[in-house]
């Protein structure tokens, strides 16, 4: 066939469209892995110019007829793939519903099977399903057992069983549900008909099965039941002897340990009760449980004390053994505390007996058949009543009565009823007091206390001595009173708290204040306002922090104030008992007067004794460098260099000469007073040989004996050796003690020196036979400028002794004078073997 050109390009543009549809289709296909016939296309040869094809047969076929032509065999091949497809996937579909069909029938036939077991009417099933709290029932139990058969109540458990049963159901449902844990347990209903009740769980459900049983298995279920409540309750048992601190045991037939607790185990140095029981610790030892057995042989029970050692430490237990067919069973309980406790108790009332014969108060105990049991030493005193007839327990009313008939209780208007008051203690619960006058002039206070059970303890206390040592108080506080009223002294007490307790009439009158102004209960503070515009405000301060402190030291204050009228107090703060604070002021106004004038006057002597110790000072320097003048030129014109002297010049030469040496020694000895005195004197501390200081000073005096014909003795003990001093002090001492000896020896006789060394001091001594000093002139023997003429050749300074005396002392040592009128002079110097040096001028 034949298609024009213009045909063609016309149907072409007409199914434009088309073609792309089915272009995007074979896409689609070719994407879902659908079967596409696809249809070679021709080579580009066989394509003519016009759009035809030419076939293998020589058929020329548009290109349009091409296009329908792959689409059709493309929509044909897709539908019989999809038919078969759809065909296979039937079949087995097919297949596998005939298959569930056999299963659900199956299924079905188990269940009828199922359903057919579970409505038996002795069985009801009870299924919760997952954590689900309303469960499914299955079955029926029989209702003349007391099974209910609606659902809320058959799950109302404690409406038709017995409560015991109950509570075990409930507890193992619970467990079942919770914990997966399954049971078999025999309940029992409230008519008395037992159950069995078994716990199950499957997959996801909890099944409980309540079963119905016959006579037989009702009394298995009943032994059962009876045997879990004995190892219920024998657990419980055991698990409280666990947690008591009681040592507990049993023993099977054989004797030997199958259970023992916690306690036992410590008790016995382990940690683990099962290892206890498979070691076998015994508690006590051989000899104790020896006892044991014999007494659980005749009374099938042993309770008695015994002892042993638990940590070291001696224990006494309380045991309790009890013995059965099966075994025995043990309790022990440490009383060893309780013993200690018992002891302590005997011991603490002896101890009390003791303590309460010591007291003067009277003690006596009645039971409550008001028969005495205790009495102590002061009541057999206080009513004179002997050992014997204490210890016989008297009546309490008999007592009475005797101590009427002996006349110590003084007859009352009415006795029976005045003794029924007395008497009536032993009924009350509350302590009595009486006051009884006895007819000896003793007072008692009478103390009456109810004992707990029953009887009565009496105390009477001796109040006579109290009665009158307050009457005194009362006399003394009235006296002290009258005392500090009339007091020059002013006086105020004050509290720990700070209020006024007492104070006199001098107190208000030193401080210008009216009596009335200061009352009792009065604050310290108030006072301070009302004395502080007359006296210095720090004062005050200082009284008010005294009485107000809290210092746990509390000390003594005292003190001058002066007022701004003039007058001067003496003030002292005193702490007394009780926290309490007592101030004290004097009007020392004329003695402080007094005082100062003695102190301006003593600064005015010291003042005067400075200027005289400067006058002499310089003076004698002053005179020391014209008299070493004169000295000089004397001996310098008595040389023959100066020329010829005729007789009486050289006698007024030698007068001159001495005259000056006295004066220049006068001038020396004034020079080491003064240096004393000022306390600038220095020593020269060396060794001092004995004998050189001797034969020094003998030298000095040596002309003076001859002169006078007296001879010096010189005693030195043997050993003396040498002392630590100033050598040129030393020598100067014994110079002038020779030149004093020498001044009153009388002529052709002896004076002797001696030296003796004494334990840690080196003494010389002077001795003269002159007249003597009578003791009046002992007194005032080293005072300066003092001398005495008894009988001396000529007179001096009176300085010698005085330096004497200043130089020993400034050594560390002492000077005695030993003399009498008519007997001589002994002057002894004591010299420390090692000198001192006192920088302060010795007295």
């Amino acid at each position: 066939m034949k298609i024009g050109t213009g045909d063609v390009r016309s149907k072409n543009a007409a199914h434009g469209p088309v073609l792309n549809r089915l272009r995007r289709l074979l896409a689609k296909g070719a994407s879902s892995a659908l079967p596409v016939l696809l249809i070679s296309s021709p080579s580009a040869g066989a394509q003519d110019a016009l759009g035809k094809i030419t076939t293998p047969f020589g058929v020329e076929v548009g290109t349009f007829e091409v296009v329908q032509f792959a689409i059709f065999l493309g929509a044909m091949g897709a539908a019989l793939l999809s038919a078969g497809w759809l065909i296979r996937e039937r079949g087995r579909i097919a297949q596998e519903n005939r298959q569930l069909r056999g299963k659900v029938a199956d299924l079905n036939v188990t269940v009828q099977r199922n359903e057919a077991l579970l409505n038996l009417k002795d069985q009801r099933v009870v299924v919760w399903e997952g954590a689900s709290s309303t469960p499914n029932l299955i079955g029926t139990l029989p209702p003349e057992i007391g099974v209910p058969e609606g659902r809320a109540l058959f799950l109302a458990f404690g409406r038709w069983l017995r409560v015991d049963s109950v509570t075990l159901l409930d507890r193992s449902i619970s467990a079942l549900r919770e914990k997966a844990r399954p049971f078999d347990i025999a309940v029992e209903t409230s008519k008395g008909a037992p159950l069995e009740v078994q716990g199950r769980t499957s997959g996801g459900y909890a099944i409980v099965r309540f079963i119905n049983l016959g006579e037989t298995r009702v009394a298995h279920a009943l032994l059962k039941s009876e045997n879990y409540q004995l190892n219920e309750a024998v657990t419980t048992l055991r698990g409280l002897l666990e947690l008591i601190d009681m040592p507990s045991w049993s023993r099977d037939g054989d004797g030997r340990l199958n259970w023992v607790n916690m306690a036992y185990a410590k008790a016995v140095d382990v940690r683990d009760p099962q290892i206890a029981v498979r070691d076998g610790r015994e508690l006590f030892g051989a000899q104790a449980r020896e006892k044991i057995e014999r007494d659980k042989v005749t009374n099938r029970r042993f309770q008695d004390q015994l002892s042993t050692v638990v940590a070291g430490d001696r224990h006494v237990f309380r045991v309790t053994d009890v013995a059965s067919s099966a075994g025995s069973a043990g309790l022990a309980t440490d009383v060893s505390e309780v013993e200690l406790i018992r002891e302590e108790f005997k011991r603490t009332v002896l101890n009390h007996s003791d303590t309460l014969d010591q007291l003067n108060t009277a003690v006596a105990m009645f039971d409550a058949n008001r028969k005495l049991q205790f009495h102590n030493q002061a009541f057999a005193k206080l009513w004179g009543l002997d050992a014997a007839f204490l210890e016989s327990s008297p009546d309490n009313a008999m007592l009475l009565d005797r101590f009427r008939s002996d006349g110590i209780l003084p007859e009352q208007q009415d006795w029976r009823r005045w003794k029924e008051t007395v008497l009536s203690a032993y009924h009350s619960v509350e302590s009595q007091e009486h006051i009884w006058y006895l007819t000896d002039g003793r007072t008692l206070r009478v103390i009456v206390n109810p004992q707990p059970k029953g009887g009565v303890t009496w105390v009477f206390e001796n109040l006579t001595e109290k009665l009158e040592l307050q009457s005194r108080y009362n006399t003394l506080i009235k006296v002290q009173g009258q005392t500090l009223d009339h007091l020059a002294e002013g006086v105020a007490v004050f509290g720990s708290d700070g209020k006024i307790r007492l104070s006199n009439p001098a107190f208000a009158s030193l401080w210008s204040l009216k009596r009335e102004q200061i009352s009792e209960g009065m604050h310290i503070s108030a006072i301070r306002r009302l004395c502080e515009p007359v006296s210095d405000a720090a004062h005050w301060e200082t009284f008010v922090t005294t009485v107000t402190g809290f210092d746990d030291e509390r000390l003594s204050l005292s003190g001058h104030l002066e007022l701004s009228s003039g007058k001067i107090l003496y003030y002292a703060t005193a702490p007394l008992p009780n926290g309490q604070t007592m101030l004290t002021f004097v009007d020392v106004t004329d003695s402080v007067q007094v005082e100062r004038a003695l102190k301006e006057k003593n600064e005015a002597l010291e003042r005067t004794d400075e200027l005289k110790n400067d006058f002499v000072q310089h003076v004698s320097y002053e005179l020391r460098s014209p008299l070493t003048n004169i000295i000089g030129f004397t001996e310098l014109l008595q040389t023959p260099m100066t020329g010829p002297l005729n007789d009486r010049q050289r006698d007024y030469l030698d007068h001159i000469g001495t005259s000056s040496s006295v004066l220049l020694t006068i001038v020396n000895d004034i020079l080491d007073l003064a240096t004393v005195d000022a306390g600038i004197m220095e020593l020269d501390i060396s060794d001092v040989s004995v004998t050189d200081a001797i034969t020094t000073a003998s030298e000095k005096v040596a002309e003076r004996f001859r002169e006078h014909n007296i001879l010096l003795d010189i005693r030195i003990t043997p050993g003396t050796g040498s002392f630590r001093a100033d050598a040129s002090r030393v020598k100067q001492v014994l110079s002038n003690l020779l030149s004093n000896a020498a001044n009153y020896a009388p002529e052709g006789s002896t004076v002797t020196l001696a030296c003796w060394r004494e334990q840690a001091e080196m003494v010389f001594s002077v001795k003269d036979n002159g007249p003597g000093m009578p003791d009046y002139v002992l007194d005032s023997i080293f005072k300066r400028f003092q001398p005495y003429p008894n009988g001396g050749r000529k007179r001096g300074a009176g300085l010698g002794l005085s330096i004497v005396k200043g130089f020993v002392e400034l050594h560390g040592g002492t000077v005695d004078i030993d003399s009498g009128a008519g007997k001589g002079t002994l002057v002894t110097c004591r010299f420390p073997v090692e000198a001192r040096t006192f920088s302060i001028a010795a007295e």
